[in-house]
């Protein structure tokens, strides 16, 4: 169930819950009505523009003759440019469910103010049909027949008629609809030939805009209400019934609610007669009152349009969580990275000589400066992985060795020879004596020396041996 706007005109009515808010990026604002094809928006483009937008019925999209043909009238109908023609902006033929865009007429129908004001004056209707005949014009030649030219299919605006759903109709009532018995178009409103099932041609629409004519100047359908079959048979086989229509009007429709195509005016011939009309005066101009009062105060109303309203946030069950970061497994058996900060020094953590633990931060870290010998690397790096905080962060110090120790000189392995007693000449030695004993004997002969050299055999190799005997 749906309920109008407060406060708009009302042909709108309030979305119902299983309307949608969104299609093809234009914001549905309210429905204008439902047809054979599907439902019809009012809905806002993204600069603010009104269109009106018209998506397909469900059972429809699902038929792929109907998405076919659908795709091919509405490229067909993109190509027409009438001033009198509610020209298409927007498509959206491979969606899932098709739509339509085309732009907004702020009037009613011709079928709504025959049924909310009554008949139409006779200037009123003249001046509709060559606008209508106009826009046929148009149509015709860019290849397309409307095939389905009713009241409820021409709007009525401030400035002249708009022809809407030209072509569609086609689309419509293809593939397994036709199937059923069907035909393209409203019987009440249908030519004879349609209703056989023949080829539509332009004339088809002549016929058609005949039948308009009438019942909006009549107030009833030329060939009369009831079902689509008996409307069907007297379209085929009867005349049509013009006692309501002025007899000023009655010549003109006589031609055009003709049975044989062949006989039919042409759009051109349409204008032409009307131009030419007492009626009209010779001057075809939607300007002034050519409208009823009542009907130009309902276009007032039809241009009062809501205001789109901005878009509500989502509720919270269905907005998007920020995804948590994505976390790198560690292959087994790969020990984990160490995270280092190359403003942080290391210091050693492990325990000190007395086999307590050192710490590794603060001034406490500084008194037990240097660590342990086993934590430098090589080029004095450290090894540890603690890290210490900035105020540790001093020039680095060379590491502290431990001094070798103090070792003796290894004994001599001769045995001491005494010392001679004071103001004893040296002896010569002989000729054959080494030079060892030369330098021995010349080492004990000074005055006061007591002290051997010791031998350095075993510990030189023989050549620098003799070097360090000399």
């Amino acid at each position: 169930m749906t309920t109008r706007h407060p406060g708009a005109a009302p042909h709108l009515q309030a979305p119902a819950a299983d309307d949608p808010r969104e299609v093809g990026g234009y914001r549905v604002v309210a429905r204008l009505g439902v047809g054979g094809m599907g439902r019809v928006y009012l809905a806002y483009t993204p600069g603010g523009r009104p269109v009106a937008l018209k998506v397909v019925r469900p059972e429809l999209a699902g038929d792929p003759e109907f998405r076919r043909r659908f795709a091919q009238e509405v490229t067909s109908a993109q190509r027409i440019h009438g001033l009198y023609t509610a020209q298409v902006v927007d498509s959206g033929a491979d969606d899932p469910t098709p739509w339509l865009a085309t732009t907004y007429v702020p009037g009613p129908s011709l079928q709504q103010a025959v049924h909310a004001h009554g008949p139409l004056p006779a200037r009123t209707v003249l001046l509709l049909v060559a606008g209508i005949a106009e826009a046929l014009q148009e149509i015709h030649r860019a290849g397309v027949v409307h095939r389905d030219l009713k009241p409820a299919n021409v709007l009525i605006a401030a400035d002249g008629p708009r022809v809407i759903d030209f072509g569609i109709a086609r689309a419509a009532h293809a593939g397994a609809l036709t199937g059923t018995g069907l035909r393209v178009g409203t019987p009440a409103f249908m030519a004879p030939e349609q209703a056989l099932g023949r080829p539509a041609v332009p004339a088809t629409d002549v016929f058609a805009l005949g039948a308009l004519a009438a019942y909006v100047v009549g107030g009833a359908p030329p060939f009369g209400e009831g079902p689509d079959s008996a409307a069907l048979y007297r379209v085929v086989h009867e005349e049509a019934d013009l006692g309501r229509v002025p007899a000023a009007l009655q010549p003109l429709l006589w031609h055009c609610l003709a049975k044989d195509p062949e006989r039919r005016p042409t759009t051109a011939q349409v204008i032409e007669a009307v131009r030419s009309h007492p009626e009209v005066g010779g001057e075809l101009r939607f300007a002034g009152d050519w409208l009823p009062d009542r009907v130009t105060t309902e276009i007032r109303r039809h241009a009062d349009l809501p205001v789109p309203r901005p878009l509500r946030p989502p509720p919270p069950s269905m907005r998007r969580t920020p995804s948590p970061p994505r976390v790198r497994r560690r292959p087994p058996g790969r020990p984990a990275p160490r995270l280092r900060n190359p403003r942080r020094r290391r210091t050693c953590s492990r325990a000190g000589a007395d086999g307590r633990p050192r710490p590794t931060e603060g001034a406490a870290a500084r008194r037990w400066w240097p660590p342990s010998p086993c934590c430098w690397g090589p080029r004095g790096r450290s090894r540890c992985s603690t890290p210490t905080s900035k105020a540790t962060a001093t020039t680095r110090r060379p590491p502290i060795l431990p001094e070798p120790s103090q070792a003796s000189p290894p004994p001599c392995p001769l045995p001491p020879r005494p010392c001679p007693p004071p103001g004893t000449p040296p002896s010569t030695p002989a000729p054959n004596s080494s030079r060892r004993t030369r330098a021995t004997s010349s080492t004990s002969g000074r005055a006061g020396s007591c002290r051997g050299r010791p031998s350095l055999r075993g510990l030189l190799p023989p050549q620098r041996m003799t070097r360090a005997a000399d």
